[in-house]
């Protein structure tokens, strides 16, 4: 690994072991997040993006392995489905559990996506535990694609920025979010 992404990574898992909000480039757009299992640090990340709580944020992991420890009852079909797809895929799952209150949706599903990003994996794995992501943005505003669409109110909200990727646009849009029900059926929530 690259000296400066594992200095980051470092960087970055101090923020939040702290319980720090954090500004991060992710597999998809520019995100803010935190330690998923920290639901101060997840009221935070509520607070500065000034949404509300019914609308969930997603939760980061590292590899399929994970998935059962914050979802009761993973679909046979889930790996295959997501590994089949080549864009990133955020996946809704019924039963959330593990996870605070604060960022399991009304209705007990949370949104889990698998990330193949060499960055985000080192925090997570690094850290843990799985970390939230949601855009960089004021809920409702422009969702930023690259780091200079990020706006100063957020920056200034953030505990840590990280210091990688400023300059690189990474993707054009957000996660597909598939909605996968425990048995097996599932939608396209957003493409």
């Amino acid at each position: 690994m690259n000296p400066e992404i594992r200095n980051e990574i470092e960087n970055t898992v101090r923020v939040l072991e702290e319980g720090g909000v954090i500004v991060y480039p992710t597999d998809t757009v520019w995100g803010l997040g935190c330690d998923a299992l920290n639901s101060r640090a997840v009221d935070r990340v509520y607070k500065i993006k000034k949404r509300t709580e019914d609308k969930s944020l997603i939760v980061l992991l590292s590899s399929f392995d994970a998935l059962p420890k914050y979802v009761a009852k993973v679909p046979d079909i889930a790996i295959d489905l997501i590994s089949r797809l080549e864009n990133p895929v955020t996946v809704i799952y019924d039963n959330a559990r593990n996870l605070p209150r604060n960022l399991i949706a009304s209705d007990g599903t949370i949104a889990i996506r698998v990330i193949k990003n060499e960055f985000c994996s080192g925090v997570i794995d690094l850290l843990g535990k799985p970390i939230v992501s949601s855009s960089a943005n004021i809920s409702g505003e422009v969702t930023p694609l690259v780091f200079k669409q990020i706006s100063a109110e957020i920056i200034r909200e953030a505990d840590y920025v990280v210091k990688l990727f400023h300059d690189q646009f990474n993707q054009s849009k957000a996660s597909t979010i598939i909605r996968l029900y425990e048995n097996g059926i599932y939608k396209i929530v957003r493409e």
